[in-house]
């Protein structure tokens, strides 16, 4: 039996990739599913929907359903960063 959120089947993670952060290419696999640091700290994003934030403080060691285009390196205080679809 499959886990449900919201009336809908959780997507799981495929597969992770390395994130170089850069402030002008956005992920070379897409929008992502989530994001894991593995070092604490803030990360500086471009979202799925065009507009861009700051996550304060994003905790180590979990992955966050964020869907990001791209994590910019200006400012980005968190280290190493996957990417996962």
């Amino acid at each position: 039996m499959s886990a449900k959120t919201n009336q809908s089947y959780q997507r799981q993670v495929a597969y992770t990739e390395a994130v170089t952060p850069s402030d002008s290419v956005d992920l070379p696999g897409g929008v992502t599913r989530a994001i894991y640091v593995g070092v604490s700290g803030d990360v500086v994003v471009n979202y799925a929907n065009g507009t861009s934030g700051t996550i304060v403080g994003l905790a180590a060691g979990i992955f966050h359903p964020i869907q990001v285009a791209r994590i910019k390196s200006t400012s980005t205080t968190a280290t190493s960063i996957l990417a996962a679809y």
